[in-house]
């Protein structure tokens, strides 16, 4: 039945590995489970309620979102509320609040109808082939910097704020090769021994054996390894934490509750369309908010797709991803389910290439990815025990992979060569896939222009180009 469901011996792959690499995508973005509700509620002070219903939509949403993509599409993408995106909507509610006078909850109710709008928007405009020729007018030296691309931001999510490490007299992230080896100097060593220094070494301690302990068993031929060198990196953490830091790595599971809030999520998010809050914002900024999540969300799940199907092999000759189409239509299903039950806008998640790295090659590792997200309604404690430093190993090393794409670039054009360049630093400064795709296109139609070569240039491409230069310098 599986073989029939997602043709798996046509794809060279196997149950049990579409099963680990479902499992391996879940661990790299379990964070999004507890983080997604945290980011949406942010200082609500009566946001028990919405927190819990925020925490089953982010389950929800993915799950369902993943099962399109299992099931019409048959790719290996996992999705969950994008990251970026969530903090945008947040500022939109806090926003909402300051211009209408509404609650919290009620603000977050209106802003929910804009995610229903954009869903709706994203359906019509993949079943119409809008959205798939859009990724066909993306120049294809552009396209084979986005998986180099998306490497260097994983592997700055990696390094950064991923490996879960703040300082007390800082408000930003820890970056490991900034605050750790800085730290490690003989002016600082004092101070940060006060800002947790031992709980810093431990955490770059993990990332690394973990990183280490994956490049040694992918050498071997181990396909499972990354999932055992997350798995390795956990045990090293939880024993470190217990021995040297006096901690208890499972004082979570001591209290926690499994089961799910769905009486939580009734009362503040399921179907909750503020509509008349809605009204209240105003329509020009409504529309600008709409044009906004959707210009994000398109060229996020874009250049997470093309990115990671390249690194997977899964395009063609002429760089184009087959059932595209499928695949952009399962992140809008996502979003309109998303707002339905009470999050923000469901994208194609990047860290879908470590379960790719790991194997995956068909819906089965979306499904996998998907069942467990579900479950997490009832196990989100034992999910939120895997330590970030291992995730950050993870990371790493699947952002290292993603820069062999590098190859492919023609570096003796500069119209490819100045694109990809941009991206490769744009991606993990901006920390998003679609503004550093914009700059890309940006940049590849200028070079094409004033260089006597303009009828390279599409009029889609034309047009793209306009519009992340509107959205650059007016929308912001």
């Amino acid at each position: 039945m599986l073989e029939k469901l997602f043709k798996l011996k046509g794809n060279k792959t196997s149950v049990k590995t579409e099963i680990i690499a479902g499992l391996t995508t879940f661990m790299t973005m379990a964070y999004i489970i507890a983080l997604n509700p945290n980011l949406l509620v942010g200082f609500d002070q009566q946001g028990t309620a919405l927190w819990n219903g925020v925490f089953l939509a982010t389950c929800i949403a993915s799950a369902i979102g993943m099962f399109v993509m299992a099931f019409v599409a048959n790719k290996p993408f996992a999705m969950a509320p994008g990251m970026g995106l969530n903090s945008f909507f947040a500022v939109v509610v806090a926003n909402i609040v300051n211009i209408t006078g509404m609650s919290y909850l009620a603000s977050f109710q209106a802003a929910l109808c804009i995610i229903l709008v954009e869903g709706i928007v994203f359906i019509l405009l993949s079943v119409l082939n809008v959205r798939e020729k859009i990724v066909d007018a993306i120049p294809l030296g552009v396209r084979l910097g986005i998986a180099p691309a998306i490497g260097m931001m994983l592997m700055n999510i990696g390094l950064g704020s991923n490996a879960g490490i703040y300082k007390s007299s800082s408000p930003n992230p820890f970056y490991v090769m900034r605050d750790f080896f800085g730290a490690l100097t003989p002016g600082l060593a004092k101070h940060n021994m006060e800002d947790g220094y031992a709980n810093m070494v431990l955490t770059v301690c993990t990332m690394f054996i973990g990183l280490f302990i994956i490049v040694i068993l992918a050498q071997k031929g181990v396909k499972a390894a990354v999932i055992l060198g997350m798995l390795a990196s956990s045990v090293v953490y939880w024993a470190g934490s217990a021995l040297f830091l006096g901690n208890n790595p499972f004082a979570t599971l001591e209290s926690a509750k499994f089961l799910p809030p769905f009486k939580d999520m009734a009362e503040t998010t399921l179907f909750k369309f503020n509509f008349s809050g809605f009204a209240q914002i105003g329509w020009f900024t409504v529309i600008t908010l709409i044009v906004t999540f959707c210009i994000i969300d398109m060229f996020d799940t874009i250049g997470t797709l093309v990115g990671t199907a390249s690194r997977a092999g899964m395009l063609d000759k002429n760089g184009k991803m087959p059932q595209m189409k499928e695949a952009l239509l399962a992140d809008a299903v996502g979003t309109v389910v998303g707002s339905a039950t009470g999050t923000s806008t469901v994208t194609t998640f990047v860290e879908s290439a470590s379960g790719v790295e790991a194997g995956g090659r068909t819906g089965l590792t979306a499904l996998t990815t998907g069942i467990i997200f579900l479950a997490c309604m009832f196990i989100s404690p034992i999910a939120a025990i895997i330590p970030a430093a291992a995730t950050s190993s993870a990371l790493i090393y699947v952002g290292v992979l993603m820069l062999t794409g590098l190859k492919n670039v023609r570096f003796d054009d500069m119209a490819e060569t100045v694109p990809v360049a941009l991206m490769l630093i744009a991606m993990p400064i901006s920390g998003s896939i679609g503004h550093a795709i914009g700059i890309g296109l940006i940049a590849y139609t200028v070079i094409k222009l004033f260089t006597g070569k303009a009828k390279d240039i599409s009029i889609l491409t034309y047009v793209l180009s306009v519009v992340f230069l509107l959205k650059f310098f007016l929308a912001a």
